[in-house]
């Protein structure tokens, strides 16, 4: 039912999101991208994690993940300040993939509306790589579920900083 909820709110913003990808120029996006993912070290490093305490800036911060999902699939730290706060840490994980699921689903069959070729057979090579990553992600969430994760999150902000300020200088410089 809270799938469904949110999902109702995070639809519209989603596909404007998925247009804005398909239509805007490259430079233009990557600029996007990079100061969102600028935004989000800042307050990891800050340790001020985007936070919600209405229904109201629930609703924005999940329209607003949602839209930078749609262009770049980099909206969960928004997302996850909203349905962290009304689900338990357990149902937590398996709601955010059925969420991931729905939402590349919708942006990989607007890819195929627009004609975008998929390169399917090149993504095969990267299946290893991805089940190695899911690994390691499992083992890392089993670990920040048992201890206090700032220290991580911090170090993480950092890395995040410095590879979004390369981007940027990449895409102003283009």
């Amino acid at each position: 039912m809270y799938l469904r909820r949110i999902l109702a709110i995070m639809i519209i913003p989603k596909l404007i999101g998925v247009f804005g990808l398909l239509t805007l120029p490259p430079q233009v996006m990557s600029v996007i991208i990079f100061t969102i993912v600028a935004l989000y070290s800042v307050s990891y490093i800050l340790d001020r994690p985007f936070r919600s305490n209405s229904k109201i800036v629930d609703a924005i911060f999940l329209m607003l993940g949602a839209y930078i999902s749609g262009t770049s699939l980099i909206g969960a730290p928004l997302v996850i300040a909203v349905v962290a706060q009304h689900l338990p840490k357990e149902r937590l994980r398996d709601t955010l993939f059925a969420l991931w699921f729905i939402l590349v689903t919708i942006k990989l069959g607007a890819f195929i509306y627009a004609g975008v070729d998929l390169q399917l057979i090149h993504h095969l090579w990267l299946l290893p790589s991805a089940a190695i990553g899911h690994v390691i992600g499992l083992w890392f969430h089993d670990r920040m579920l048992k201890t206090e994760g700032s220290v991580f999150f911090r170090l993480l902000g950092w890395i995040l900083l410095v590879v979004s300020c390369v981007g940027l200088w990449k895409g102003i410089a283009s």
